[in-house]
């Protein structure tokens, strides 16, 4: 009977070391907190910028205000990514591991390449006039991302990724309300993922 058990445990010690090697496992969980928090600050900030200006400016500001958006997305992305590799950085060198090795290459090259297909896309939709549809493809992309590069992530990153997918999708029905969709799956579902993966393998 100890034997089956010391078989067991040899067993539950292979798999773990097997799938510390296969998934990048030093991401943050703290980090999805703070890049829902920078969302929902870019959000706000977006929705008083178009919302809160007369007609007459928003009629006469239209290119601006398009450009203006781009700006705030891409400073949101980048203080995102930052905070990220920071925080992922300090959880690798806690675990005495590093954080560029082979599993976090695939897993980056599988996230940036949905990624960058929806950033050019959603850059054409911009350049054509097609605003509604804007925030739905922004989910949707970044769903495809996160479900493409899952395999070398915690598996409760699928998670995520279908809720994003889904949000993207009920969101192509309900256009006028692109920013607030934007907010809850770029802000609200982060938190909540975030807090969640912190409580299990971070604290």
């Amino acid at each position: 009977m100890k034997e089956n058990k010391d078989y067991e445990q040899d067993l539950a010690s292979i798999r773990n070391i097997m799938e510390r090697s296969a998934k990048f496992i030093s991401l943050s969980g703290l980090s999805g907190v703070l890049a829902g928090v920078y969302a929902l600050f870019a959000a706000l900030y977006a929705y008083q910028y178009i919302y809160w200006r007369t007609l007459a400016e928003r009629l006469d500001g239209y290119t601006v205000t398009s450009y203006h958006l781009i700006i705030t997305a891409a400073i949101t992305l980048g203080a995102s990514l930052a905070t990220g590799f920071w925080l992922s950085s300090r959880k690798a060198k806690r675990m005495g591991q590093t954080i560029w090795n082979s599993t976090s290459k695939k897993m980056l090259l599988n996230l940036v390449i949905p990624l960058a297909a929806g950033g050019l896309f959603v850059l054409m939709m911009l350049w054509y006039g097609y605003i509604g549809l804007v925030a739905p493809a922004c989910l949707l992309f970044y769903g495809l991302a996160l479900l493409n590069a899952s395999q070398n992530l915690f598996t409760e990153i699928r998670y995520l990724a279908y809720c994003e997918i889904v949000l993207g999708l009920i969101a192509t029905a309900y256009m006028g309300y692109g920013l607030l969709f934007w907010a809850l799956g770029f802000g609200v579902l982060h938190i909540i993922y975030g807090a969640l993966m912190y409580r299990k393998y971070d604290a």
